[in-house]
């Protein structure tokens, strides 16, 4: 679950999966880098304002990209046209991570094949 989380596509790689692996991993991150191509928000905790959390914890999802992109680019224009499209981008990316992450762990338990 961990190698799961930290790269999209590497928990279904280790399990065997490497079709799957490759496929969500193309996935995963063709929708994260279109989504910072679009100048898209990568959501952090803001005070006062609690339900940002979640999106943060969705955004989080996506693993080692998430992190990298936080240190290398620490702003983002909010003013960009495509500014909410490429937010939904990175939030989404995030989020079919955290699947997959659950996905591998179904397949190493055998409830999937």
């Amino acid at each position: 679950m961990v190698l799961a989380y930290l790269l999209p596509g590497a928990g279904h790689f280790f399990l065997g999966r490497r079709a799957k692996a490759a496929v969500f991993f193309v996935i995963v991150m063709l929708m994260f880098v279109l989504g910072l191509a679009l100048h898209g928000k990568l959501y952090t905790y803001e005070q006062g304002r609690p339900l940002t959390l979640f999106a943060m914890l969705g955004s989080m999802g996506a693993g080692i990209p998430y992190f990298v992109t936080r240190l290398l680019i620490p702003f983002r224009d909010y003013m960009s046209i495509t500014y909410e499209y490429g937010t939904v981008f990175t939030l989404t990316a995030g989020l079919m991570n955290l699947l997959l992450v659950l996905d591998a762990f179904d397949i190493a338990e055998g409830r999937r094949r």
